[in-house]
């Protein structure tokens, strides 16, 4: 179908990888906790177009010349390291609605936007993902169009399941509303993930 090949097991492999967690999602359900739908809404989109213009780089061949300059990679990795360490590190320190003498910390969707773009493109190494990902469902008279039938697939899969993490996100952080500690330490752990995330990047940059 679209002229991709093994059609089904491209679909499935698509799924299998959203339900890897990573900074992404991390991002997606704290915006979704702190300020509901259209906050988790607008972060799932800065993902989606964080993801898509890697998909774009990896089809425009931009894999081939971080492979012939591993500088720029590296430069990349680390300032996607001190980003994501950055970012766990206000939440840590972010005061919280419902706690004592706590201001509310409302955001507009494209504070969230702009927050979930910056952390999906934390890890240029998606694009070598992608670069090796697509060739294992192409033939040889595959066309651009076959690509971006590739590239449409991925996002739209990509925005229902992480559409879906923000209702689902959404209804738990009702539920917590009523125990602003849970909250507090749901909020805390996610500074955690994602300066996790960081060190493990630059670990991996070694």
């Amino acid at each position: 179908m679209f002229d991709i090949q093994n059609y089904a097991s491209f679909v499935a492999a698509i799924f299998v990888f959203q339900l890897i967690p990573g900074p992404g999602t991390l991002a997606i359900l704290n915006a979704t906790a702190r300020n509901g739908v259209g906050a988790g809404l607008a972060a799932v989109l800065g993902t989606l177009a964080g993801d898509f213009l890697y998909m774009l780089a990896a089809v425009l061949g931009l894999a081939a010349i971080l492979a012939a300059y591993p500088g720029v990679l590296a430069a990349a990795q680390w300032a996607g390291v001190a980003y994501l360490c950055w970012l766990g590190w206000k939440l840590l320190r972010a005061p919280l609605r419902g706690q004592p003498g706590a201001p509310a910390a409302r955001h507009r969707g494209r504070v969230h936007f702009r927050q979930a773009f910056a952390v999906s493109l934390t890890n240029p190494k998606v694009v070598v993902f992608f670069m090796a990902f697509f060739p294992l469902f192409l033939h040889a008279g595959s066309t651009r169009v076959t690509l971006l039938a590739m590239m449409l697939h991925v996002t739209i899969i990509s925005l229902l399941y992480q559409a879906g993490l923000v209702f689902i996100g959404n209804a738990v952080a009702r539920r917590l509303a009523r125990w602003p500690y849970a909250r507090l330490a749901a909020t805390r752990l996610a500074g955690v993930a994602l300066i996790g995330f960081g060190a493990k990047l630059a670990l991996d940059n070694k």
